[in-house]
């Protein structure tokens, strides 16, 4: 536009002469003019055109470029974002099979908590439940989800520990056992093993509590204490029968012949008082009246109680004399009743609840028959003379696939657990002096332990009565059928 405008300004400065003078400017000169002009325009814009074409060129060039480097920048930025977002996934990918890790982890830990025997408890340092395992949902009846977030002391109060014990655990960092806690369940008696770790982590501090049931491992220690009491008495006792039975035997064949020669119907007893000029009647009414004859009759039977004692502690020096053979149970339990209504005017309610299905047992049908004649004597003075008609004393007679087990039960007064222990202790009695030997319990626990491969238990609650469980092994299919052997009489 600027070089059209140049030309133009040109043209007129040319052509001013001319227009100067009008007069001798012809028409044709008029149209000269116009043509160069109008080609001078033409020339202008077809110049300005060209230019401006270029420059629309060039800038279309700088754009092309511009936008194959914006392409450029777009497609790294786009292959950016693209390996970031397969790195985003990866690491998803990475926390998701992470996360599965970890949940099937607890999940299998949890499994394993909840498969124990034992309860475990989880708490904090204040007492708070953050763990609570199946046994312990078993033990106490409170469900996990009922027992989390709560305290201790409300959701297992009888647990033999309090808040200050566990604090005083996690502070000092070592762990606190208590052994053998004796509690009871169904009204029986079952013992514990408590234990507590102390448990410190980053997010939290706390405890574990461990309980086990260790009851099966104390009546086995038990069991064993008492066999080796049991081995003792018996070595005592051999040597102890000897030493005994020869002074014994002198008193009561010295108190036999006392009563031989007072005695009236003898002959020679009278020639011997006629020749001293004495009555025998006389000199029994002088026994009598001094109350000889009573201390003669004391002594006769003390010697005959201390024999019965001695008699005893032979069972435990020596191997049954009695001959092992097959026999019915029932019919020993059976017998044994008829004998105690027999033995005793008065006795409890005497119930039976037998298992007819019992197979025979290899044993001594005598030895059995005393063990339960022992049992059911103890259950009777237990409950004492005194009774009534809500006195009972059970025998059960059942089986399970090893044994035949025979329960002696009572509702008498029970005994407590410190008794109870000593209970087939030789010579432990309960009873006032001179009304028991403490043997019967003790040779019947030698019985069926020793001279028939069985076990015997107590069961008792002060107040509910007492429980005997005699377990005796069951003899084998194979074994002949053999004739029960004569029993007591």
């Amino acid at each position: 536009m600027q070089l059209i405008a140049a030309l133009t300004s040109i043209l007129i400065l040319l052509a001013q002469p001319v227009w100067a003078d009008t007069t001798a400017v012809s028409e044709r000169d008029w149209l000269w003019v116009t043509i160069i002009i109008l080609l001078l325009l033409q020339s202008g814009l077809i110049i300005g055109m060209q230019r401006s074409r270029l420059k629309l060129k060039h800038a279309r060039q700088a754009l092309f470029e511009s936008q194959k480097e914006l392409e450029a920048k777009v497609s790294d930025r786009t292959e950016s974002l693209h390996r970031t977002n397969d790195q985003l996934y990866e690491e998803i990918g990475r926390h998701e099979a992470t996360e599965l890790l970890l949940r099937e982890t607890q999940e299998y830990l949890h499994s394993i908590i909840n498969s124990m025997p034992s309860v475990i408890i989880g708490v904090t340092h204040r007492g708070f439940i953050t763990h609570w395992n199946a046994a312990a949902s078993e033990k106490t009846g409170i469900e996990s989800a009922d027992a989390l977030n709560k305290h201790l002391r409300d959701v297992y109060p009888s647990l033999p520990v309090d808040g200050d014990i566990i604090s005083d655990t996690i502070e000092a960092g070592i762990p606190y056992t208590s052994q053998n806690i004796q509690e009871t369940y169904a009204g029986e008696l079952h013992y514990s093993d408590l234990t507590i770790y102390p448990l410190i982590a980053v997010q939290a501090i706390g405890a574990v509590i461990r309980i086990d049931d260790v009851t099966m491992r104390v009546r086995v220690e038990n069991m064993m204490i008492q066999n080796e009491k049991m081995l003792s008495l018996g070595e005592l006792a051999a040597g102890m029968a000897h030493e005994i039975n020869n002074p014994l035997s002198t008193i009561l064949h010295g108190v036999q012949n006392i009563y031989r020669r007072i005695s009236p119907s003898l002959a020679a007893n009278k020639e011997a008082a006629q020749n001293h000029n004495l009555s025998l009647e006389q000199l029994m009414a002088y026994l009598d009246e001094r109350k000889i004859s009573q201390f003669l009759e004391d002594i006769r039977e003390a010697g005959e109680r201390s024999a019965d004692i001695v008699t005893n502690m032979l069972d435990f020096s020596r191997s049954s004399g009695q001959s092992q053979r097959l026999f019915d149970l029932t019919h020993v339990i059976r017998h044994g009743v008829e004998l105690l209504a027999a033995e005793r005017a008065q006795l409890p309610d005497i119930r039976l609840a037998l298992d007819s299905a019992v197979p025979q047992i290899m044993g001594s049908a005598a030895e059995i028959q005393q063990v339960l004649l022992n049992l059911v004597r103890n259950a009777a003075q237990a409950i004492g003379d005194d009774f009534d008609n809500s006195d009972w004393i059970k025998i059960t007679l059942r089986q399970t696939d090893v044994d035949a087990i025979l329960e002696v039960e009572d509702s008498g007064p029970g005994m407590a657990e410190e008794v109870a222990r000593h209970i087939f202790e030789p010579f432990f009695t309960t009873k006032e002096i001179g009304q028991g030997t403490g043997l019967g319990l003790s040779v019947s626990y030698f019985i069926v332990t020793e001279h028939h491969g069985g076990s015997i238990e107590v069961s008792s609650t002060p107040g509910e009565g007492t429980r005997f469980t005699v377990k005796l092994p069951k003899q084998s299919a194979s074994a002949g059928s053999i004739s029960p052997p004569p029993l007591l009489h």
